[in-house]
């Protein structure tokens, strides 16, 4: 294949991905062609109270934070992560079956007043990994009716993650002691 070719089909791909996924409403980013979520959230705080209340925040958010987290970095005020969670299949007697796991990765980067929050690399854990990117081609050989539940329950985490994190990242509310 020749480089205006493959040019092409990369252009191409980019174009449908990013039509579907906002057909499906999940954010595709359009330099990466990958699902993800971010955003910067201004709130009260230097760097190092946002880098600790996100610590604190995935403490109680993840029932083993230390295998999640794969960086902790104080001084440049970043902490990356990886996690996978389980979808499910939903039959027509509403009996739910596992689907397998998705594993995606987070960055949380700070500043004084604000952070960043970045949710990638959804993919899907087999023998390879498979990006779950492929689910948004309706016109995909392998169509599976099922996909679209699976993007809904990955956007479903998502926004749940992302309402913990901006609730979790809100500065502590002060105690008045009363004066007796």
């Amino acid at each position: 294949m020749n480089k205006l070719t493959l040019l092409l089909a990369l252009l191409s791909f980019g174009i449908f991905s990013g039509s579907i996924a906002q057909s499906s409403k999940l954010p595709v980013d359009e330099e990466t062609g990958k699902i993800t979520y971010k955003d910067v959230v201004k709130v009260e705080g230097s760097k190092e109270d946002l880098f600790n209340r996100s610590i604190s925040w995935i403490n109680s958010f993840y029932k083993n934070p230390l295998d999640v987290t794969r960086e902790r970095n104080f001084a440049n005020g970043v902490v990356k992560g990886l996690h996978r969670i389980k979808i499910k299949n939903t039959g027509k007697d509403g009996t739910k079956t596992d689907a397998g796991t998705v594993q995606y990765e987070f960055t949380l980067q700070f500043k004084d007043g604000r952070y960043r929050y970045i949710l990638t690399d959804f993919v899907l854990k087999r023998s390879s990994k498979i990006p779950v990117e492929k689910w948004l081609n309706k016109k995909d050989p392998q169509y599976n009716p099922n996909w679209q539940s699976y993007l809904k329950q990955i956007d479903d985490f998502a926004q749940k993650w992302i309402e913990s994190l901006k609730k979790g990242m809100q500065p502590p509310v002060e105690k008045v002691e009363e004066d007796w």
